[in-house]
């Protein structure tokens, strides 16, 4: 990505005073106005590195902190706001390639005024529970121009009851119509706290990607055989899922122009559901790209949706199997998580809310308490109308994004394969599981879902022009 969607220095020209209001959580404490102004914002540029995931960046704030360039490639400004609200430090905070960001934040209820050129914002949230408190002892409200974004936010719960770990959580097609963003964080439970602030205008690249390889779903029948392989499977075989997988069409047909992956609940080899499981691997591999993958995809408790991607060799990095070797579910061969793993969107009916992006290899994978993602916050349209996913892979970098709105970003720290197994082939994955470790954490399966099924209406993957 070399063409900038605007001049960022320029951009932030208007912004004369930015008007940061933070109340602690003592009762009458004055409010006041921050220290960071146009001419703070314009000492350096914020954009370190040249993708998307930077170039749509208007402002990034350190909170409770100093300047800070990050290795997600974006320079976070120094919080200097002169105000009683405590700031504080946390250390050891976890799942995050910028430990740093996250040992200054600010706590207590805030209300923060932010001028902005009117038009639509993405804003991201950074978080940590800072405070070995509990699953349910820390609830915040956030709310963007008056309307609540984020409710009864529980930082814990969201990062799989693990303390100090870091959450990123984005928010999508904020409107500023009179020039000012108006953001507030308010106790349901605790208090809250705040790590770092992004935002960022809507971006579009597409002038710099030139498609190589695509399914438009313009046909009846099976998935084009030249293009999709399924994978037959019996249920728990990786995951605990619960469903068979198959290669009925019952489970996997394309018609009316879509994609359909199709759960049923029905008896069959040694479960009691079925789907489909598909997969483009020595058909559709590439090293560095765009895929974006256009879909529909269910709601409902026990459900478990996934557009992702897997190495085309998964023994390249692993030490403890051979090629040929099944090594999917494998408790003994370790060719995943060493070779890695890249997912484009999870989305679990139980928490209707959240579509998840994540990397998984062998130094950051959720055994080790060190799992690198990035969520975004959504609403029943994922359901009900198609949404598009991508992701961007480069040689030192990989970005997830939900409809042009970038929400996670993985950076080569040059740490070696361990933390970059991503310099090989890969190939993606579209598939709809059932239950599963996963997919069975917000309680049992829903078995009134079924039918139930994920719709795709096209894959296509670019490659940089």
């Amino acid at each position: 990505m070399k063409t900038l969607y605007f001049n960022l220095i320029h951009r932030l020209s208007f912004l004369s005073t930015v008007i940061l209001i933070m109340t602690a959580c003592t009762p009458q404490q004055p409010m006041s106005r921050s220290e960071i102004t146009s001419e703070n914002l314009m000492a350096k540029p914020k954009v370190l590195k040249d993708t998307q995931y930077q170039q749509s960046v208007v402002l990034a704030i350190n909170v409770g902190g100093d300047e800070y360039a990050g290795f997600d490639g974006i320079r976070y400004i120094q919080d200097r706001l002169s105000t009683q609200a405590q700031k504080a430090q946390s250390d050891g905070i976890k799942g995050s390639q910028d430990p740093t960001l996250y040992k200054s934040y600010r706590v207590g209820d805030m209300e923060l005024a932010i001028p902005l050129e009117n038009g639509l914002y993405d804003i991201t949230f950074k978080f940590a529970e800072p405070d070995n408190l509990d699953v349910g002892e820390r609830l915040i409200n956030v709310y963007a121009q008056n309307q609540p974004v984020l409710r009864n936010l529980d930082i814990r719960m969201a990062r799989d009851g693990k303390v100090l770990s870091a959450l990123d959580r984005t928010v999508t097609n904020v409107k500023v119509a009179e020039g000012q963003l108006q953001l507030k964080l308010a106790s349901v439970k605790g208090q809250p706290v705040l790590h770092a602030l992004i935002i960022r205008r809507k971006f579009n690249d597409a002038e710099n990607w030139e498609l190589v390889w695509q399914d438009e779903f313009d046909y009846t029948g099976k998935p084009d055989p030249t293009k999709w392989s399924h994978d037959v499977w019996p249920a728990r075989k990786v995951n605990d899922e619960d469903q068979v997988y198959t290669d009925r069409e019952k489970n996997v047909r394309v018609e009316n122009g879509h994609l359909i992956i199709e759960a049923h609940k029905e008896p069959f080899g040694n479960g009691e559901y079925t789907s489909g499981r598909i997969h483009s691997l020595g058909k559709g591999d590439f090293l560095y790209g765009k895929a974006q993958v256009r879909a529909r995809i269910p709601g409902g408790q026990g459900t478990w949706s996934a557009i992702w991607m897997l190495p085309s060799d998964p023994y390249k990095y692993s030490t403890s199997c051979e090629p040929g070797e099944d090594w999917q579910g494998s408790s003994t061969c370790d060719a995943w998580p060493n070779s890695g793993e890249i997912d484009i969107m999870e989305y679990v009916g139980f928490d209707p809310t959240t579509i998840h992006g994540t990397v998984h290899n062998k130094a950051y994978y959720w055994m080790n308490w060190e799992q690198r993602k990035g969520s975004i916050e959504v609403d029943q349209s994922v359901n009900d109308e198609f949404q598009v996913y991508s992701m961007e892979w480069g040689p030192d970098y990989i970005a997830v994004s939900m409809n042009g709105t970038p929400y996670f970003y993985y950076a080569n720290q040059g740490e070696g394969w361990r933390a970059w197994p991503f310099d090989h082939p890969y190939h993606l994955i579209l598939n709809l599981a059932i239950g599963g470790q996963w997919g069975r954490a917000g309680g049992p399966i829903d078995d009134r879902l079924f039918p139930v099924r994920m719709e795709v209406d096209y894959v296509r993957i670019y490659q940089a022009k």
